[in-house]
């Protein structure tokens, strides 16, 4: 099979749900035209939604270099970085001794995600979660104020939201 046939096989398996044979077919792909940044950019999302951040970051590193003129390629890069900086914060978070010598660090964390990518709505939910386990009321809620702005009809924000300003109310009390 050629460069172009691996592709195709790719978007088949991608069209029966088979992300596994999509990533065979894709790395295929690489192998035989290894400048393709197109084709580096697609591996890149199909291991995104295999849930193999690492190699999705290698394949979206490859194809910004092999292509920096093309914003897709940066935007899905600072998607995946800011998608790591929340599952480690989120780990840091679940591990309550995770975060002990310095538990301002998920917080770092998060807002560093946020610079990656303004619209990755678990970033700020994340970060209202941090703020409010470190009994930062105010920074929770406006943590939760911007991600609201983005989902504004979502019932689970909005929830939250309730919680977090009553919380707030017990702790002035």
């Amino acid at each position: 099979m050629n460069h172009n046939d691996y592709i195709k096989a790719a978007y088949r398996a991608i069209l029966r749900s088979d992300f596994g044979e999509a990533i065979t077919c894709f790395e295929a792909a690489i192998a035989a035209s290894p400048h393709d940044a197109e084709v580096r950019y697609r591996c890149s999302i199909t291991y995104a939604r295999s849930g193999r951040l690492e190699k999705a970051l290698e394949h979206a590193r490859a194809a910004l270099m092999l292509d920096a003129d093309k914003p897709e390629y940066r935007l899905h890069l600072q998607h995946l970085q800011a998608l790591g900086l929340v599952q480690e914060a989120k780990r840091l978070l679940e591990d309550e001794s995770g975060s002990a010598d310095n538990p301002h660090y998920p917080i770092t964390l998060l807002k560093e995600a946020i610079t990656l990518d303004p619209l990755y709505g678990d970033a700020y939910v994340w970060l209202a979660i941090a703020h409010s386990r470190m009994n930062e009321h105010v920074q929770a809620i406006a943590a939760l104020k911007e991600v609201i702005a983005l989902h504004p009809d979502d019932s689970g924000l909005q929830q939250l939201m309730k919680d977090l300003q009553r919380s707030l109310q017990k702790y002035i009390q």
